[in-house]
């Protein structure tokens, strides 16, 4: 197995470099379901009632594995966080009888299991292990790759990846894309931000554009399929920094590995 670097940049959507053109091929792609999926809230599993104010949409057909995991109470969910005090899609999950790891860095102890099947985690998860040189001399130095989290906690696979990370989430997509994490998990729920690059991602613009996009290709290559999109409208309306293209500085994707059957 051959370690992968970078990603394949997609083409460019038009014969020059363009914002533009890469603005509009990159929100359609986002705009648009690749898969249906009829059953998408917790609703349809008893004793569940709907209180979430974020729609993080996981899909529940039968024809997916999520819902018969859910079922033989063998589904896991790792949820990737940022001091968001909306916990609510992770105790419903959790009370539907799934594992529930939650990281957060700034949770006060470093390890807190709340109920049977709900645990928080003071780890913020990363796109890169820290440098063991560096880190004895930071307090931060709690910042593992997923990939690495899975190997420390024993889990060979994850059926719900659910990240609300303020702009870290394009180069952690990367890391797992690279390092063919993605391939152990089941769904994907990201929040994704668009009002600026996004942290350590550099380019101009158009740049910038075409790389978010390639990478939600190579989710495609991963057999990873879009079938529901959130356009936050209560954020401001922010593209690259303009108020351009219609367009919300944050959306919330839900994606589906069709090879979890």
């Amino acid at each position: 197995q051959t370690v992968r670097w970078h990603i394949e940049l997609q083409p460019w959507a038009s014969p020059t470099p363009s914002l533009n053109h890469e603005a509009l091929r990159f929100l359609k792609y986002i705009s648009t379901s690749q898969i249906s999926c009829e059953h998408m809230n917790l609703n349809s599993l008893k004793g569940y009632s709907e209180t979430t104010k974020k729609p993080w949409s996981i899909c529940l057909d039968e024809r997916f594995s999520l819902i018969h995991r859910i079922r033989s109470k063998q589904c896991r969910l790792y949820s990737l966080g940022l001091g968001n005090d909306d916990n609510q899609f992770e105790l419903s999950m959790a009370n539907s009888g799934c594992e529930v790891h939650r990281f957060d860095p700034s949770i006060k102890s470093a390890h807190i299991q709340e109920g049977r099947h709900l645990w928080y985690h003071r780890l913020s998860i990363d796109w890169r292990d820290p440098n063991p040189a560096i880190a004895a001399h930071k307090l931060h130095s709690n910042t593992k790759k997923l990939g690495t989290v899975l190997n420390e906690f024993g889990h060979q696979k994850i059926d719900v990846l659910k990240a609300d990370v303020e702009s870290a989430e394009w180069k952690i997509l990367e890391n797992l894309i690279l390092e063919d994490v993605v391939e152990q998990i089941g769904q994907l729920v990201f929040e994704v931000h668009i009002h600026w690059p996004g942290f350590e991602v550099s380019g101009n613009d158009s740049t910038v554009v075409r790389y978010w996009y390639s990478l939600l290709r190579e989710l495609e290559l991963k057999h990873f399929r879009l079938f529901h999109t959130y356009k936050d409208l209560s954020k401001p309306q922010m593209f690259l920094k303009k108020e351009a293209f219609n367009a919300s500085s944050c959306y919330t994707l839900s994606w589906v590995n069709t090879r979890w059957k």
